[in-house]
């Protein structure tokens, strides 16, 4: 289902802890791994799974899996979690406005910040033009929805 890494690059021995000839790019080929913490399992598999919509590949014990768009995410189990104040995980989607509003009516809550313009469904407007919703998942993690107008 993910894209499976080749083998070492051009160069690379990587035995014994010897210097690589390497000099090229190491990991610009290699397929990201997202990650986000829980302390609920099945809390989180049905939030990822049935409030976001996203395929669910294996529950490896220690971790579920997801198919993020052929990106793997782990969602890993911990005991404890201190959900971070800044987004952990977001997506790139290409209508804002109808995905807020899905996922919404889905029961999903949209965070507001003070001091930031948000508008009625909790859209903000970067700078840049980038409109971003913040929304969390059942362990405080903050995620994101951005569209990009560039």
């Amino acid at each position: 289902m993910f894209p499976q890494p080749g083998g070492p690059g051009p160069g690379c021995s990587g035995v014994g802890g010897q210097a690589s000839a390497y000099h090229g790019p190491v990991l610009d080929a290699a397929p990201p791994i997202a990650f986000v913490s829980t302390t609920d399992p099945r809390r989180a598999r049905a939030f990822y799974q049935d409030t976001l919509g996203l395929t669910f590949v294996a529950d490896e014990g220690f971790a579920l899996v997801f198919d993020l768009a052929g990106v793997m995410l782990r969602v890993t189990r911990v005991d404890e979690l201190q959900p971070q104040p800044f987004t952990v995980l977001g997506w790139r989607v290409d209508d804002l406005v109808a995905t807020v509003r899905e996922l919404t009516g889905r029961g999903v809550a949209f965070d507001r910040f003070p001091g930031m313009d948000q508008d009625a469904l909790g859209i903000w407007r970067s700078p840049s033009g980038a409109g971003i919703a913040w929304f969390r998942d059942p362990d405080g993690n903050v995620l994101s929805i951005t569209r990009f107008d560039r």
